[in-house]
């Protein structure tokens, strides 16, 4: 069975990353001080405007708007930019629930986790190479290309044959540039040094399709160009559409939050299912109510691709694995400043303790 399957990154530069890379930083200061923070802290951009908005409670004192405008500078932005804070302490109603001996769940909600055998990554191949070429147009762009600017977009396009990767049937990029730069010369010069850097040659043919800056110039971008909000690339931030969302975002949510914690440690769990090959493709959900330790119900789905009967594999999932919040975030070492570099080309394949194949 022949099919195509698509998924497209984006770079830190573009307005929703730049939102979730504030909202990561506020957390890592504050877990910097108080590892024990509850934050909740999000942004949003338009043009020169900021705002930071949400709720914490840490012992962390806190200056947003310089937090704000050193990543904007970090990420390569040089304009000015205002920035508004309305940040209130967390409800007492939910610190009741989570602020107990055993961290519970801080809130409801559905989370998955996924892998498969596309890349060594054990991720699937279409999200694993878009969000590459993302980070490499960036690192391309801060080793002196300063022609290039830091919006921009990726999708690459795959051709599976029977499950399997094949080819690269297509490459998309958008990248932000400065004006009266020849187009012609930046699709050379991206193809080259950005894409076949990144792509293995065996997925590409003479067939293989590059599209770089499609629709001519794109030389207004960032905030200037569109609007940002924390949360709005939970797809890019995991499995590229290869596998369901559960509707909540990483970023700004500390440990106690079960969006982020136990997605990592779903993907943790759906990782090792694949590298102690009980099943080629495993996806889990699992599902958290506010103020429980455990979840409420863990269901895999190998479809199809497994190599021992289910009931091992619950086996293996259960003896090994252990889904209450409070050893979630112990096992994995969630209490540390470790999410400003996880805030841009994706949470998943990375080099992190949710990485890991346990023996």
């Amino acid at each position: 069975m022949r099919k195509l399957f698509t998924s497209e990154a984006v770079t830190e530069g573009h307005p929703d990353k730049v939102c979730d890379k504030i909202a990561d930083k506020i957390l890592d200061e504050a877990l910097k001080v108080d590892k024990d923070s509850h934050m909740a802290v999000e942004a949003t951009i338009k043009d020169d405007l900021v705002l930071i908005y949400g709720e914490c409670n840490t012992k962390a004192k806190l200056n947003y708007e310089k937090i704000a405008k050193w990543v904007l500078k970090d990420i390569g932005y040089k304009e000015k930019y205002n920035v508004v804070v309305k940040v209130s302490n967390q409800s007492k109603e939910i610190a009741d629930k989570v602020n107990q001996e055993e961290v519970k769940a801080g809130d409801q909600g559905i989370m998955f986790g996924y892998a498969c055998r596309d890349t060594e990554e054990l991720m699937p191949l279409p999200i694993m190479l878009a969000n590459k070429i993302c980070k490499k147009l960036a690192d391309y762009r801060k080793s002196g290309k300063d022609y290039l600017l830091p919006d921009g977009k990726s999708q690459v396009t795959v051709e599976y044959v029977d499950n399997k990767p094949k080819r690269v049937v297509s490459v998309v990029v958008a990248t932000q540039h400065k004006k009266n730069v020849n187009l012609d010369d930046l699709r050379v010069d991206i193809i080259k040094n950005v894409i076949l850097k990144v792509i293995p040659k065996k997925y590409i043919d003479k067939n293989t399709e590059f599209l770089v800056n499609a629709s001519g110039s794109f030389v207004v971008g960032g905030s200037f160009g569109d609007s940002g909000t924390t949360g709005r690339k939970i797809v890019v931030d995991s499995y590229g559409g290869a596998s369901p969302v559960g509707g909540g975002c990483f970023s700004s949510k500390d440990p106690s939050k079960v969006d982020r914690s136990a997605a990592y440690y779903s993907r943790y769990v759906a990782k090792n299912v694949v590298a102690h090959k009980y099943a080629d493709i495993c996806q889990i959900e699992v599902a958290y109510v506010i103020g429980y330790s455990k979840p409420i119900s863990v269901y895999i789905e190998t479809f199809g691709t497994n190599k021992k009967p289910m009931e091992d594999i619950y086996k293996y999932v259960n003896e090994n694995f252990d889904f209450r919040v409070q050893n979630i975030i112990d096992e994995l070492d969630l209490r540390k400043p470790i999410y400003y570099d996880l805030a841009s080309y994706g949470h998943f394949g990375r080099n992190t303790t949710w990485e890991k194949i346990s023996k």
